[in-house]
């Protein structure tokens, strides 16, 4: 049973607390889930998995490379939850940038970010069933990408709340894991560690082999651009915020806790890697940063404990890109610029044709990495690389007006408010500028300018389309005037 839901007004005052939950959505998403939604939103396989080549480009200097990102999210996660603080609603940025930039900017930023997310569904689904592949052959790999699709697939049909209590467990192995691995490595490194006989290095690694910065102050640029899309997810929990108990004070929390969260799982963990091995360690590269540290502390089966780590990373990716990408078309059919059938509800509140509208699109990405890995799927992979970057250039412009119009309008509901507004979010736009110009410099195959081109490329199209329907619509109004 679905019900259609009513377009909303075109210019909507922000005035209220309501919620998509009072639009068909269902506040199913407690407390405790949002909380874990949060922490675990910066926690993404890419920390794990991709950490280690950062590192052999940066040596220890990689610190700095993920504290710049981490200060640069910071900056976006602020503005955005300014905006969703006083609104709550699960189109978020794409909602707000409707509001503030105009109709184009949301359905452009809508429908990209949606685009980004079926991809990663696709990419998730593929390592995740490399892993479990490798565990158990008997089942193909293709065949495991198949089980874990439809699995959470079916989780997030059946409720949001199905959604939010396999996100909670997924999130809290990924907390504790890291948590753990700060823990054992600390005690490690100053030669604590029961039973372990790595040596007590403490924090001399990090300038003992060819100083801080091996390769030079440049390395720390280039080590920007391979952990940056680590970073992406943290904007989550702002969609999430429409189908909670407490919108307000989840977005709230979740924004003045966005600092420790990646100053403990991003840099905190780092560190722990490169205090207890050289930087330029084989390991690294060949196992994997984190394999690396604890086998050198003794740690048996390390590969194994990470892969089931790395597991839970990419299925919490999977259950939250499948969650998001579902409500920012849900979104976009509320506001007419998606089919129609994509902002209807079940009676139980779940926007069941944008679901499986975004995992068929997502079954059809995962057919294209097996069939044509080097063609299609790269070039998903490569018009979807700077999407990412894209989003927080878009939630910057639409803060500078949306604070503005919330004065004007409501402004008892400026509970979190952007710092030193508007001069950090100009330096903001500045930076996130800076790293895509920097990108076009990466020329290497499937790198930083094929991945800004082709993005952009594929921007310009989507623009192109919000911009004609705007035109038409504006016909339309004008000859039912008359």
């Amino acid at each position: 049973m679905t019900t259609r839901l009513p377009r909303p007004a075109a210019d909507p005052v922000m005035t209220d607390q309501s919620t998509d939950a009072e639009s068909g959505l269902k506040a199913g998403l407690k407390n405790r889930h949002l909380s874990m939604i949060a922490i675990g939103g910066v926690i993404g396989a890419g920390l794990f998995v991709g950490s280690g080549s950062g590192i052999a480009a940066a040596g220890p200097g990689i610190l700095i490379s993920y504290g710049l990102v981490g200060v640069l999210v910071v900056l976006v996660m602020r503005m955005l939850g300014e905006m969703a603080a006083a609104n709550p609603t699960s189109g978020s940025f794409s909602a707000y940038a409707d509001r503030a930039l105009g109709r184009w900017a949301g359905f452009t930023i809508g429908w990209l970010y949606w685009f980004f997310w079926v991809v990663v569904l696709a990419v998730e689904a593929t390592a995740g069933a490399t892993i479990l592949s490798g565990w158990i052959p008997a089942v193909p790999q293709w065949g495991w990408a198949l089980i874990v699709m439809i699995v959470l697939t079916a989780s997030n049909l059946a409720s949001v709340s199905s959604y939010g209590e396999f996100e909670f467990w997924f999130a809290g192995i990924k907390v504790v894991a890291i948590v753990a691995f700060i823990a054992l490595g600390a005690l490690a490194i100053f030669g604590l560690l029961p039973g372990s006989d790595h040596p007590v290095t403490g924090f001399s690694n990090l300038t003992a082999h060819g100083g801080f910065l091996p390769h030079g102050p440049g390395a720390i640029l280039t080590g920007v651009l391979m952990v940056v899309f680590s970073f992406m997810g943290s904007e989550i929990v702002t969609l999430a915020a429409g189908e909670s108990e407490d919108p307000q004070g989840a977005v709230t929390k979740a924004t003045k806790s966005v600092i420790w969260r990646i100053a403990v799982f991003y840099l905190g963990s780092i560190l722990i890697v490169v205090s207890l091995l050289r930087w330029d360690d084989p390991a690294i590269l060949k196992d994997g940063s984190y394999v690396a540290a604890l086998s050198s502390i003794g740690i048996p089966h390390a590969a194994q404990i990470m892969n089931a780590i790395v597991l839970t990373s990419v299925l919490s990716c999977l259950n939250s890109g499948l969650y998001t990408a579902s409500r920012m078309a849900f979104s976009l059919g509320r506001r007419s610029d998606a089919p129609a059938g994509f902002g209807l509800t079940t009676a139980r509140g779940v926007p069941q044709t944008a679901i499986l509208a975004s995992v068929v699109f997502g079954f059809v990405a995962v057919a294209f990495n097996y069939l044509w890995p080097d063609t299609l799927f790269q070039f998903l992979l490569n018009s979807s690389g700077a999407i990412a970057l894209f989003v927080w250039l878009v939630i910057c412009f639409s803060q500078l007006r949306m604070r503005r119009i919330v004065q004007r309008e409501a402004p008892e509901n400026l509970i979190v408010k952007m710092w030193l507004y508007p001069y950090l979010t100009w330096v903001t736009i500045a930076l996130i500028t800076f790293v895509l110009g920097y990108m076009l410099t990466d020329t290497s195959e499937g790198g930083g300018r094929d991945q800004v081109v082709l993005s952009t490329l594929v921007a310009v199209m989507v623009v192109a389309v919000a911009l004609v329907r705007v035109r038409l619509g504006r016909r339309r109004n004008a000859a039912t005037s008359l």
